[in-house]
């Protein structure tokens, strides 16, 4: 063959779905450029065999189709299973339309079931306008086969003289238009003969009823002795009209999506795939463009079971925004395909004097493909972007979750629920730095108390019971694709020693812009509750059934929160200020409070998604704290030796999970003595959690709320509440969005400031309209050394250090032990200190590795004491 002259190349997603016509209204389109003459062909025959249908199409679910002797098969038999094609759609023109596609079918056991249908769907459409919204979701028009042979039309039944579905047929679908309607006809064939079994004609459908996507169709049941043979193969699908919507754009895959980070001058990039890696010579190549030309730097294969493949470039330069490629290449029977995914490796904004962070978080399927969210956070351009877990949940995208079985059907099922993540979110990181870290149900819990990785008790099922046996419920290869999928672009971990199970840890820092991020893992270590409360407590699913048990009497438990090895790295983290680091910032999925209220009779939260919807401005009453093991709050003696330590550097906190944005300033000994954290709000909420504390509410209003004070949780930990987005009726459709308080934050760090700046924004709001729309309370500012508020006893001297730029400061008491650590914004600097006692201060020139260390320096209540500091 001639490779030159046989190679087509196609670009995967050049248009924003925000913007283009990938994303527009099937029955509004304006721009008539986009209706076309088509005349869809299938290619199956040309692929080679492998567990995907190729990029024009999407399988319900990913793991039921594939590509076998040059057909689609369906390879289950189960209900509801259809095969969208993603490019080609049809509006509510009424122009003429034929269908046809050959059907062999391979489960023969279906003719012991008298319902479903084998044929194809016209018209599917879904919650949303938009393509991705039917191929997921939709529902469409039904022509076909049901098991006893008759002709299927929506929801009319024909006698065809069949008894049973064919071994093998050809159902052809001609549509003509009738006044405002067509007049259908549907023909089926044997396909090598051609001869004719059924004719029917003159059925009349409204051409709305046809609107939408195209896709064939496998609902058939069966018994479950024959339910895992496959069911149909289908070829030669062919659609013609002259009027049709037709988007390359619209393909996905074999390339879906790529995240990165840079850390240190290292460049590391994932690239998700599809399922290509039975494909022999198929090639992943990462590409940068120099001066124009397309360079390759990696050039490899898809091996990895959570078809993802990892890139790491060395000694990265990031002076100016570089553009990458990914470019995959497949050898067909006929020709070899490329495929390009581009992206941009972002400028490290070092020199900027804010960045910004836009956080995310909770992600069901409800507003699925999200188009709303894009484009309200290309307004605001942050400069990062973090997914704090949950990127989805276990019935995302329906069908549920699959726990047991094949194992590759494991990470198929496991790789169609990522697969929408990045449908719906690719564009805010295509060309952004991303962190990603997975949360419980990431890895099909509920909750997961991981016990440092131990194997899960599934011998009653993959309930509560085994949740509240600690560990992880999934296989081990299984969880370490998962993070392999979600994490392998974060930094190298601080330790990469693997837990239990020889599960993967992905702890790290990640310093990024003059950010220095810590990202903790805090449900890896975390001990189960039902391990160490006693029998009385009645633990079930990390919530206490015994009404008079009080959890604040067990605050000093023997329990693990994050664990010796990341409380070592976090005691690393706090005094490294290497890499220009002004500002620390500790990323994990929860925050370390428990800021959710319930009503008195809940024993636990399974009540959260009925509980009504308050009307904005109303103050619900009767709600006391919860007790949720969940959260982060508990245990409570570990959850302050984790506040003591990240204070140590001032960091501010940022984390998901709650499904409630929050704004709070944690507290130890006393209210406020520590840092303050940002719990974002959920993208999309299945479980709809709020704040109504018992306070005096006689004045409470929707802007001045009477909720914001301090506070003592369910486990007795003190918090200090500035702002809280709760849900209430927002009179806005779909309220199974907007009325569950779901949006997005952004967190600006000033560096020259030193100021942190939150915004909440709920999902509905236009940030371009100004703060008024933000939840109430936001936008908020707090300096960085707020972060550390513990109130002064005593002043060391004032420290005035010359010609250096931004000097890093320690502090250790007379134990040597860190009392804390910053990066100095100007060159003076008055350390507080909580006893009057002598002190260890390091002054530090990071930059170019020198310090001066000054011992026994006595604190003072009133310290004028001036020492200049000069490191030459």
């Amino acid at each position: 063959m001639n490779r030159r002259k046989y190679i087509k190349t196609i670009a995967l997603g050049t248009l924003l779905p925000s913007f283009s016509a990938s994303a527009f209204p099937f029955g509004t389109i304006s721009q008539d450029k986009l209706l076309e003459d088509i005349q869809f062909k299938s290619n199956w025959h040309n692929w080679p065999d492998m567990k995907w249908v190729g990029p024009e199409y999407w399988g319900n679910r990913l793991q039921d189709w594939r590509l076998k002797d040059g057909m689609a098969v369906c390879n289950i038999s189960a209900g509801n299973r259809n095969l969208q094609l993603l490019t080609v759609q049809k509006t509510d023109s009424i122009n003429p339309l034929e269908v046809s596609v050959d059907i062999t079918l391979l489960n023969k056991s279906i003719a012991n079931t008298h319902e479903g249908c084998l044929g194809m769907q016209l018209g599917c459409s879904g919650p949303f306008d938009d393509y991705r919204s039917a191929a997921v979701f939709g529902k469409g028009f039904d022509i076909g086969l049901n098991p006893n042979g008759k002709l299927q039309v929506s929801g009319q039944l024909f006698d065809t003289g069949l008894n049973k579905i064919p071994e093998t047929f050809r159902l052809e679908v001609h549509l003509e238009p009738y006044n405002d309607k067509y007049r259908l006809k549907v023909v089926v064939l044997e396909p090598i003969t051609n001869t004719l079994i059924h004719t029917q004609e003159d059925i009349y459908v409204d051409g709305k009823n046809l609107v939408g996507n195209f896709a064939l169709l496998a609902d058939i049941k069966t018994d479950k002795s024959h339910a895992s043979q496959p069911l149909a193969g289908y070829s030669n699908w062919n659609i013609s009209s002259d009027n049709l919507i037709s988007n390359k754009d619209q393909l996905y895959g074999p390339i879906c999506f790529a995240q990165y980070t840079l850390h240190d001058k290292k460049l590391k990039l994932t690239a998700q795939l599809a399922p290509i890696e039975e494909i022999e010579g198929n090639s992943v190549q990462l590409q940068f463009k120099e001066q124009g030309v397309w360079k390759t730097t990696t050039n490899t294969q898809l091996k990895h079971i959570g078809r993802a493949v990892n890139f790491v470039v060395e000694n990265w330069n990031a002076n100016s925004d570089i553009a990458y490629r990914i470019l995959v290449e497949i050898p067909l029977k006929n020709e070899i395909h490329q495929y390009t995914y581009e992206g941009t490796i972002a400028q490290e904004p070092l020199n900027k004097e804010s960045v910004s962070a836009a956080v995310f978080s909770c992600n069901f399927h409800y507003g699925f493909p999200d188009n709303d969210v894009h484009e309200n956070v290309a307004k605001l351009n942050p400069d990062i972007i973090l997914f704090l877990g949950d990127q989805f949940y276990e019935g995302t995208g329906g069908f549920g979750a699959e726990r047991s079985g094949d194992p590759d059907d494991l990470c198929l099922d496991y790789l169609r629920k990522w697969m929408m993540f990045g449908w719906s979110y690719r564009e805010l990181f295509r060309h952004k730095p991303c962190a990603i870290i997975p949360d419980d149900h990431d890895v099909y819990h509920g909750n997961v108390w991981g016990e440092s990785g131990k194997k899960a008790d599934t011998s009653e099922g993959h309930g509560m019971l085994a949740q509240d046996s600690g560990g992880y419920k999934m296989p081990a290869e299984w969880v370490n694709m998962v993070q392999f999928t979600q994490t392998s672009h974060l930094p190298d971990p601080f330790d990469p020693s693997p837990v239990k199970q020889n599960i993967g840890v992905y702890y790290t820092h990640w310093n990024y812009g003059g950010i220095s991020f810590a990202i903790l893992e805090d449900r890896k270590f975390k001990s189960a509750p039902k391990h160490v409360l006693p029998p009385e407590a009645q633990v079930r699913n990390g919530w206490i059934q015994n009404k008079d048990f009080d959890i604040k009497q067990y605050r000093d438990l023997d329990a693990t929160l994050l664990g010796q090895r990341q409380h070592d790295f976090i005691d690393h983290w706090t005094q490294d200020w290497n890499n220009g680091a002004e500002i620390k910032v500790v990323l994990s999925q929860t925050n370390f409070a428990t800021v959710a209220t319930l009503p008195k009779t809940a024993l636990n939260d399974d009540v959260v998604p009925s509980l009504p919807i308050p009307k904005k401005g109303e103050y619900v009453l009767g709600d006391v704290p919860t007790v949720d093991m969940d959260s982060n709050g508990w245990p409570a003696n570990k959850r302050d030796k984790a506040v003591e330590a990240i204070r140590k550097c001032y960091a501010f906190h940022i984390a998901g999970d709650q499904h409630l944005g929050s704004f709070i300033q944690y507290g130890t000994d006393e209210h406020g003595d520590s840092g303050y954290a940002f719990a974002g709000p959920a993208l999309n909420n299945i479980w709809p959690r709020r704040f109504w504390p018992e306070v005096n509410s006689d004045s409470h209003t929707y802007d001045d709320p009477a909720y914001v004070g301090n506070h003592v949780d369910g486990f007795g930990n003190k918090l200090s509440l500035h702002a809280v987005g709760n849900p209430f009726d927002t009179g806005i459709e779909p309220a199974i969005i907007h009325n569950r308080a779901t949006g997005y934050g952004l967190v600006t760090f000033n560096k020259k400031d030193r100021t942190i700046t939150t915004a909440c924004w709920p999902r509905y709001a236009d940030p371009r309209s100004g703060t008024i729309e933000q939840f109430p309370g936001w936008p908020i500012t707090i300096k960085q050394e707020d972060n550390y508020g513990k109130k002064a006893v005593a002043w060391l001297p004032t420290i005035k250090v010359a010609n250096i730029n931004k000097p890093v400061i320690s502090v250790f008491d007379n134990n040597n032990q860190l009392v804390y650590s910053i990066r100095m914004a100007a060159n003076t600097f008055a350390p507080k200190v909580f006893d009057k006692e002598k002190y260890t201060i390091v002054i530090q020139d990071v930059e170019n590795n020198r310090k001066k260390t000054l011992k026994n320096i006595r604190a003072k209540t009133v310290n004028n004491r001036i020492l200049e500091i000069n490191l030459d």
